[in-house]
This record gives C-alpha cells, structure tokens and sequence, in this order.
C-alpha cells in the first residue's frame, strides 16, 4: 500500500522525467534460468539509466551481482544498422548496452548481441567469448536447441557457426537486394509480432526457414527530418491494398546441406504467419493465412515423407487474431492451441493429427496468453481474465479441462515469466496507483522472495506526492444498444466548482487503456492533470481487446464509427457528473488514438471542445496492408470504406481548438498522414496547431522530448480548457 505524508509536494512534468526511478529503474526482461537456480534480468546503471548490463540473483544464496557490464565489453557509442534500429523499434526495445539475451536450453550458458556482434558466457567460466566480430552487423542472433551452434543473419542470408570448432558455415548464399532469407518481412514484424524467418528444430538436425521476395513490393520514398539534414528514404512498404511480399519455405538439413522446398499452394498473395517444430524433429508446422486474414491453416510438413497435411482451420466472417499459443506436448503427441472459435480466446487441446481431445477452458471471458506446461501435473498455466477484464491474473488447469484455479491475488494487474519446468514464476504486479513491484513465487502462488519490492516508502521518488495521490474509480457504462463499457475516472479531492475533464483514449484494436494497472510517465501525467483541477477520464470502447471477438467485430469495415459512438457515450455519463463542466471536455490519444482524437473532434465536435492528436493515421490507405485489410477490407473492392473511415470527409466541421504532433522521421504512422491533413485543413481555412519533432520515429522517445512534449500538451489544454485550481 502508498505511505502517506502530512505535507505533500507537487508532482510537477519535469520532476515525472527527472529520475527514471519514479517509474522505477526496475529490472527488464527477467527470466527464470531453464535450470531454476538464479533469475537474470537487465538493469541500467546509476548514473545512465538507458545504458542496460546483465545482471542475476541467485535463488539460494539471495545474493545479486552484475554479470557483465556492458561498457567493460564495448564501450563507446553505438552504431547500429538501419535494418537493426528497424527491429528495435518494432520489438519496443529501448536503450543501448545489452538490451536482449538468451540462455539455452541446458541452462548452462547465456549468449546476449551487443553493438552488432554477439558475446556468449558459459556458466562457471569467467568472462563472455565475443563470436562475432567483424565488419558486418549480424542480427536475429540465436542459440540452437541444445547450445552447439549459434545461427544469425548477414547481409540477408541465414548463417550457422560452431561454437566449439568456431566453424562457420553460409545456409544461404543468394541473399542480396529483393531477397531476404531467414528474415521476417516488414509486416509480419511490425503486425504478426513474428520477428524471425528461419527455426531451429529441437535436435539441431533442421533448419527451416524463409524465402522472402520483396521484388512486387511498391518502393516509397518517405523523408526523415532531423535538426540539421533531410534524409529520403526508399523503403519497400506495402500500403492497403497493394502487392505484398512473395514468402517460400524451405528445410534445411544440416548433416546434408540440402534444403527441401516446402509447397506453400498456388496462391501465392498469402502470409506466412506463424512457424514451430512438433516435439520429435521430424514435423515442422506454420500457420498459413490468407491474404483477407479469414482464413487460417495450421499445416504440417513432415521431413521424412515430405508430405504434408491441415491440422486445423480456423475461419471468420470478419478476421482471424494471431496467437502464439501453440504448444507440443512431447510424448504425449498432442498439442494445445488457442482460438475464438466461441467467441472468446480459450484453450483447446489436439492430438498431433489434428483430431480434437477437448475444449480446456471456457466462458464469457478471454485467455490471455499460456504462460507454462507442467506435463508431469498434468497443469497448464495461463494469464486471463476471468475474474475481471480489468485486470490479468495467473491461472492454472488441468489437461482434462477441469479445476480451473486463480493463482495471483485479486486486486491488481500481474505480468509473469515461469521457469522452464514450471515449478516457480516471477510476478510483476501493480495497480494504478501502485508501481510495478517484482516478487519470485512457487507455482501455488507462495513468495519465495521479492526480486524487486519497489515499495513507496520514505526515500522512494514518490513517496513526497502521495498525499494528494488520486485513486481513480472503476465503473461501467451502458451504451444506448445495451454494450457495457468500462471506464476509468480520476477526480481533484476537492469539488465544490465545476471541473474541466481531459479523456485519454486509444480506441483500436488489441489494446486496451482501462486497466487496474501503473501507467507509467502517462499515469504520472494524469495525477499532475488532476492536481492542475482536471477530471481525467478514459473508456474502452468497442474494437478494443479483452472482451471477445463480438466486442471487437463492430469496427469491422467501420473503423471511426463504433468507437466514436462510445466515446460520446462516456461524455454523455461525464455530463450527468455534478462537478463536470460539459462545456470544458477535451479529448488526447497517440497512434490510434490521435486517430480517434480526429474523428472526435470532426464528428463529435459539440462534445469535445478541444483536442490534442499524436502521430495520427488520418488516410488508411496509406497504412500497411496486413493490419489495415484485417479491419478494413481490401481498398481495391472496398474503397468507399476506406472513404469514410478517412478523417478527411470530416474535418471540415471542426470546431474546436485543436493540436496534432507527430514524429518527422516516424516509418510506421508516415509524416504523411499529418502533412496531408496539414495541407487539407489549411485549403479549408481552419486555424490548427502544430508541433512536429525532428528525428523523431513513432514513440516519440528521449527525455527532453518527453518533458517538452506533455508540456506541449499541458500548456495547451489549460490554454483552452482553463483548469480551476482549488
């Protein structure tokens, strides 16, 4: 629980961004080691917080040290490749030094990629063995199965190098311009969230991996405006509706050398969206998708009769959402796979020839993702939302179905990371008011220990702020039609005039902003609203995720709509509040949600009086054509949707003060969609505000830019909404 403190001090924007502690310099990416005996984790250092090193807690012992300090193996400034600052951004991985690592699968060595080349530490052995280290910048860097090899991406072609031997050894040669082996496309990056195109099988006999052609990609040539230069980029992207990327697949033997060329079918305007063995090396499986995304095969190649078969299929009338929880269950031959097939994610389990055991969980609530397998308690664990779709919680059932157990306590958010044999998990847990504390904890929920207590106590950051802390209220909403919408509302302690509201939104598909959980800068920028007088509101409306393909489905070819709708819905329940002014709401959203800013303040403009729009998609067709098809169709049989779900139709009844931002050299929500309306809105005569930031990709990322930016923000609504300070 917060402390409390007679006197409180004022959590003012530039305090938010002082010390990265206030969010907590907590540890990032902690991992349990295959072998349970330590947990290793990435932390800045004390006087750079963006500068990452490796470090480990040894479960028996209690003690914590620094494995490797990334300065002692390569200091100096990083340079990274186009292709690798590319990954980054798409992975969301910030900061320099080692900011990824892998253990293997034995537990007995650790291998992490730092500055283009790759370091690998065997446990009990001093110091780390740097593998590569040549001219090149090789990315996607892996350990084999059982830690023979290291294999890696180089100028486009897949490579695989001995450990012991130090033998190197090219799989692909042909690599070069339009074509890409072993790398995952732009799409399948940036909207499959798969990062990789080749895989290990588990015996280190296979390799099977991609072919990419980006040769029918259209070439845009988009700039990046940084302080001092322009630079043009041409860049292979797809926009809706446009030609996409022709993906082979090939089986690498590495005892032979030969790849067996795997038929993907005649249609080749497919994506190739998920890849895994089977348990015994000998079958390797991919999700096959269609290129309307209705439409998904589980297929399965067998290397030993080279034919293959469909597992599953799984179809929509509007679209199918990617998973990874497809899991082999060994000896058993069985496999456990996730689906909305009912309406909700829940978990099924299958033999390995695609015939159906029994459906494992089910009801009105979503799975969220598996998070272990304990096959000798017959126990799988998963993180869902059974009790609340406002929280995710850590459960467990049993291979028949049945028990199933919250293990978490209620009351709070949890993120968790099981060991390999599921006998222990890390939780990291937090509440909107409370940050994010880390604890090790047996399989039954028990703590063993806290990895990372962050309790808010004299000499923590925030514990000065605390008094006038602000709790928010959870609450539901009824929409005209009957659709329950969940809500969020913070509010000043003190009542007594009318209050100025800002709501924060997203709106979009597989995201969701109403959670019992910390908000990070964000969050801190909504208690300083708050303390300035403002009410600060947010709603999840329909499109949005974690309550069932029905609760998504209405933004189906409609995006701007529904969501529009049910956002004036949660303004008509602010309205009916006795300490809202109705004439004062504004509306912020970023990506997303300065998309949903737009159609907000041209739409809605008589109940947002102002609005703050953040690297807005403002035209889907200049989008990508994996996730902009998915919800809207194809433009080339769907253009009239597309029409309508533009902003552009109608800007022209914008009423109200509005400001955009957007990053000048942003490759995912193009500069374009700002410019276009910049251009549009200015042919209108419409007075509009600006702030643009040079060198900035989508997140909009650095310190300064950060305090300059929600000072942007600030400034302008108390500029327009005029805050009351009681």
């Amino acid at each position: 629980m917060l402390s409390t403190v007679i006197q409180a001090e004022t959590l003012t924007i530039d305090r938010i961004f002082s010390s990265p502690s206030l969010d907590g310099n907590a540890p990032r990416s902690l991992k349990v080691s295959p072998d349970g005996e330590r947990v290793t984790f990435l932390k800045g250092k004390d006087t750079d917080y963006e500068r990452l090193d490796l470090w480990e807690y040894h479960i028996a012992s209690g003690q914590t040290r620094m494995l490797f300090d990334s300065n002692d193996l390569q200091a100096g400034e990083e340079t990274l490749s186009d292709e690798e600052k590319a990954r980054r951004e798409r992975m969301r991985l910030s900061g320099s030094g080692i900011v990824s690592y892998q253990w293997s699968d034995d537990g007995k060595a650790l291998l992490f990629p730092l500055g283009g080349d790759v370091y690998y530490h065997k446990l009990g052995e001093k110091g780390a063995q740097q593998l590569l280290d040549t001219e090149a910048f090789e990315t996607d860097i892996k350990l084999s199965p059982k830690g023979n090899f290291i294999s890696f991406i180089r100028d486009q072609n897949l490579y695989v190098k001995h450990i012991t031997t130090g033998k190197e050894t090219a799989i692909t040669t042909e690599g070069g311009g339009n074509i890409k082996f072993g790398m995952a496309e732009f799409v399948a990056q940036e909207e499959m969230s798969r990062m990789t195109g080749y895989w290990w099988s588990p015996d280190e006999s296979f390799i099977a991996f991609t072919k990419v052609d980006e040769t029918p990609v259209e070439v845009i040539t988009r700039s990046e405006i940084y302080a001092d230069e322009i630079k043009l980029i041409e860049q292979k992207y797809p926009k809706a509706g446009t030609p996409n990327v022709i993906v082979e697949l090939a089986i690498h033997e590495l005892a032979t050398g030969k790849d067996t060329w795997v038929d993907l079918g005649e249609d080749k305007d497919i994506y190739f969206a998920r890849g895994n063995w089977m348990s015994d090396s000998k079958t390797f499986t991919y999700q096959w998708q269609t290129r309307d995304q209705q439409t998904l095969e589980l297929r399965a190649f067998n290397t030993q009769s080279k034919t293959q078969s469909v597992l599953l299929t799984e179809t929509s009338l509007t679209w199918i959402n990617l998973h990874d929880d497809l899991y082999f269950l060994g000896a058993r031959n069985q496999f456990v796979w996730a689906s909305e097939r009912d309406g909700f994610k829940h978990l099924y389990l299958y033999n390995n020839d695609g015939s159906l055991v029994s459906q494992l969980t089910k009801g009105d609530w979503v799975v969220d993702d598996v998070e272990a397998i304990d096959l000798k308690n017959n126990l799988i664990y998963f993180s869902g939302r059974k009790d609340t779709p406002l929280e995710s919680h850590l459960y467990s059932v049993t291979l028949d179905g049945k028990n199933t157990t919250r293990i978490t306590e209620a009351g709070a958010y949890h993120h968790v990371a099981f060991s390999r044999d599921a006998s222990i998990f890390i939780d990291r847990f937090s509440t909107a008011n409370t940050p994010a504390q880390v604890s090790l904890n047996t399989a039954a929920g028990e703590r063993i220990t806290w990895l990372e207590e962050n309790a808010v106590v004299e000499g923590h950051p925030l514990h000065p702020y605390v008094a006038d802390w602000t709790t928010p209220d959870f609450g539901t909403i009824q929409t005209k039609d009957g659709a329950e919408l969940q809500y969020r509302l913070y509010k000043p302690e003190n009542l007594k005039k009318k209050h100025p509201v800002i709501v924060y939104l997203y709106g979009g598909p597989h995201a969701q902003v109403v959670t019992n959980s910390w908000g990070g800068n964000r969050g801190l920028l909504m208690q300083h609203w708050v303390d300035q007088g403002y009410v600060v509101f947010s709603i999840d409306n329909r499109g949005s995720n974690y309550r069932g393909k029905a609760f998504e489905d209405p933004i189906y070819k409609r995006m701007g709509f529904i969501e529009v709708e049910d956002q004036v819905a949660g303004v008509e329940f602010l309205r009916t509040l006795p300490y809202v002014d109705a004439d004062r709401i504004g509306v912020y959203g970023h990506s997303y949600g300065g998309y949903m800013t737009l159609m907000s303040m041209f739409k809605a403009g008589d109940h947002f009086a102002a609005g703050v729009s953040g690297a807005p998609v403002t035209d889907w067709r200049l989008y990508d054509t994996h996730y902009t098809e998915r919800y809207m169709g194809n433009p080339v049989t769907d253009d009239d949707a597309y029409t309508a779900s533009s902003v552009f139709p109608y800007a022209k009844d914008l009423k109200g003060p509005l400001l955009i931002y957007h990053g000048m050299a942003d490759d995912n929500v193009l500069f374009t969609h700002s410019t276009m309306l910049y251009k549009h809105l200015q042919d209108l005569a419409i007075p509009f505000e600006t702030m643009d930031y040079p060198g900035k990709k989508h997140s909009i990322r650095g310190k300064q830019t950060g305090i300059h930016l929600y000072k942007t923000i600030t400034n302008f609504f108390n500029r327009n909404l005029h805050p009351t300070q009681e």
